[in-house]
């Protein structure tokens, strides 16, 4: 991994060589505390680290006092235009704020943010993205360069870099930054770049990825490759769709990259002709399954579970699982490292096998007692 700067978010630290950090933002009204702290709870327990609420206005940013006490994680406010609203987030203990300081009133609203935050501790993310860089500024990149690409990605880490400065001026420096389009390859190359020339942390993602299908994949391609390159300290998937699907994305994303430990990894086969069982429902029970049970007792003491759509792929294809199920005309077979366990009716076969995995789960709680 790119090695960068350490910075401190309200006791999550990230950069250097700490792990990749997961991030999402509520879709609740950040005034209605009960109803946000519900779900960064939810979002918590699935595996997100640090949190992003809306502050729309004053009231939002009051609020945000009762959510940071109750909060389980820490809580960034998402800030722009007014920096009054900004230094009240600040006031009300949020551990980071993501402004554009480019949209604030003024650079001496820009200075109070900067010696607020310092004092508070606080972070923030300098973000730029391709949908907000200033309009005079991509023109000059365009008029430099023939690639409308290649000018925006000049212009974003030209507009990210004017800001971290006006930040600096003031002493301020605990700065993370994105750089951020809903194209994959501009958000490639700016990333890329900046890290060649730069050393901030780095929050990456591929800005209105779009819908749960459509986002997924954009995301996975995107940010996997930025992983994979070594860059990205702390990230977040953005999807028209739920939190807790950005979550969930975010966590497939980083063990898909061996950059967080799955425990257990599961695996399932495509269908085929030989498929005589609904594999579909038998996947998703046992990964939903799973999922249920790695939220109550954390990570379980399997490396891999597999589920099979036949013989054919079962014990052999997936004979390093630890558990393991095949299916066949009406029947399960469960079968461990390759070896039968046993044989069932279908329904009957499920729950055995959830029994077992729960078993083994509840066995590694008594061993840590």
């Amino acid at each position: 991994m790119r090695k960068t700067g350490v910075l401190n978010v309200g006791g999550c630290l990230l950069g250097g060589d700490n792990p990749v950090r997961i991030q999402s933002m509520c879709d609740t009204d950040s005034r209605n505390a009960e109803q946000s702290l519900a779900q960064i709870n939810e979002l918590a327990a699935a595996g997100c680290e640090i949190i992003r609420l809306a502050a729309p206005d004053m009231r939002a940013a009051e609020v945000l006092h009762e959510i940071v006490e109750a909060s389980p994680i820490p809580v960034i406010a998402d800030v722009h235009f007014d920096g009054r609203i900004a230094l009240k987030a600040l006031e009300s203990g949020v551990h980071g704020l993501r402004i554009n300081p480019g949209n604030l009133q003024s650079e001496e609203m820009v200075k109070a943010i900067a010696y607020k935050a310092l004092d508070c501790g606080a972070v923030i993310r300098v973000g730029a993205n391709s949908g907000s860089v200033d309009a005079q500024l991509l023109k000059k990149y365009c008029e430099r360069f023939d690639s409308p690409e290649t000018a925006m990605t000049e212009a974003l880490i030209s507009s990210v870099i004017s800001q971290c400065a006006l930040l600096e001026k003031y002493g301020f420096h605990n700065i993370k930054v994105s750089l951020k389009s809903s194209s994959v390859p501009v958000t490639l190359d700016a990333y890329k770049k900046f890290s060649e020339r730069y050393d901030y942390p780095l929050h990456i993602g591929i800005t209105e990825a779009g819908t749960l299908r459509r986002g997924m994949i954009k995301s996975a391609v995107g940010i996997g490759h930025l992983l994979l390159s070594g860059i990205g300290d702390t990230l977040r998937v953005s999807l028209t769709a739920p939190p807790i699907e950005e979550v969930r994305t975010a966590v497939s994303i980083l063990e898909s990259c061996t950059l967080r430990e799955a425990m257990p990894e599961l695996v399932s086969c495509p269908t085929c002709g030989r498929t005589e069982i609904d594999l579909k429902f038998l996947a998703e029970e046992v990964e939903n399954f799973v999922d249920a049970l790695k939220i109550s007792v954390g990570k379980l003491p399997f490396r891999k579970i597999a589920v099979m759509g036949c013989i054919v792929n079962g014990p052999g294809e997936a004979r390093d699982a630890d558990w393991g199920i095949a299916g066949g005309r009406e029947k399960i077979a469960i079968f461990r490292f390759g070896e039968l366990y046993g044989s069932y009716p279908e329904k009957e076969g499920l729950e055995i096998f959830k029994k077992i995995l729960k078993e083994g789960a509840e066995s590694q709680i008594d061993k840590k007692i």
